[in-house]
């Protein structure tokens, strides 16, 4: 089966079934390994700089041979198996119904007037402290957060998916991983999580930039604010302090017609980040389901501009 084809009807089992929680999901292996890998690294090496690097190209290395291997033993039992197990694993690197998902729980907690039931919801995709957030504070956060993981959690696994199929989706989920479990500036990871996080951000350049790029051509197709959604992206993208996240906020917060940024705390510590967009419109709970929209139209154009470039190169 083309790759192509694996690549579509992984969305589709993406879109159709999510991410149940009791499927057991490679990136829970990978963290595992991951965290497993810290301490015997630590312990053998003084240097936390070369021992975060070590651990990043182990389990970079580790990821890519096993999918690798994998699909290799699954080739040799029948091609229908190398097949659906290339679909399993590039579906399990996409995350749009889930992040969908969680974005929905978290308004229609804020609608039933359940402030601490949303911050407990927004937490779980963001990285913020969220339980003294308010009304407009937590859909800010969940805005936020569902435009960065749009480029985290769909639009880059697909670039990766088409172009080195289910070993380059993995390995991508790999390097994400890395980051998710080494790469803060705390004092514990400011060094050992270095390489993860530089290598994070090397990979998700081009993705995060293709993602922004098409938020206001999908604004424009689900009725938002298009025109502000690329001069707001053009303004303001590099005003974030991460090299990657503020394309997409940005065009989010044009499209949407509210401001994000402003003062949040992680691990009780503040954190003040310049303002995107303007304060056209008070932000409301609804605004959450917009920024889903606005997500799903641009993994849409995201997954069918990826797949006609490959189609153009390959024939």
């Amino acid at each position: 089966m083309k790759l192509e084809y694996q690549i579509i009807l992984a969305v589709l089992l993406d879109l159709i079934v999510g991410d149940p929680r009791w499927l057991p999901h490679p990136v829970k292996f990978i963290g595992k390994f991951a965290t497993w890998l810290e301490p015997q690294l630590r312990t053998a090496i003084r240097n936390e700089k070369l021992a975060g690097v070590l651990a990043a190209v182990q389990v970079v290395l580790a990821t890519g041979l096993a999918s690798f291997l994998l699909i290799l033993c699954a080739q040799a039992v029948h091609p229908w198996v190398a097949d659906l197990l290339s679909i399993v694993l590039i579906y399990t690197g996409i995350a749009a119904r889930d992040l969908a998902k969680h974005g929905s729980n978290i308004q229609e907690a804020l609608e039933a007037g359940n402030i601490a039931q949303a911050a407990r919801r927004a937490s779980m995709i963001c990285g913020r402290d969220t339980e003294k957030l308010d009304q407009q504070g937590i859909v800010r956060a969940a805005v936020e957060s569902i435009a960065e993981n749009m480029a985290d959690g769909v639009t880059a696994p697909l670039f990766f998916a088409v172009i080195a199929g289910p070993v380059g989706i993995m390995v991508y989920k790999a390097v994400s991983t890395l980051d998710s479990t080494f790469g803060y500036k705390n004092e514990r990871y400011a060094r050992f999580g270095w390489a993860s996080a530089k290598l994070d951000d090397i990979l998700n350049f081009i993705p995060a930039r293709l993602s922004a790029a098409l938020v206001p051509v999908a604004a424009l197709l689900v009725g938002q604010r298009a025109e502000a959604s690329l001069r707001v992206l053009l303004r303001d993208r590099l005003k974030h302090p991460s090299p990657n996240a503020g394309h997409a906020e940005a065009a989010f917060a044009g499209a949407l017609g509210i401001q994000l940024g402003g003062l949040s705390y992680y691990s009780g510590k503040p954190s003040m980040k310049p303002t995107l967009g303007d304060p056209d419109v008070p932000v409301q709970p609804g605004h959450i389901h917009a920024a889903n929209i606005l997500m799903l139209a641009t993994s849409g154009l995201a997954l069918a501009l990826l797949l006609l470039v490959r189609y153009a190169v390959t024939g």
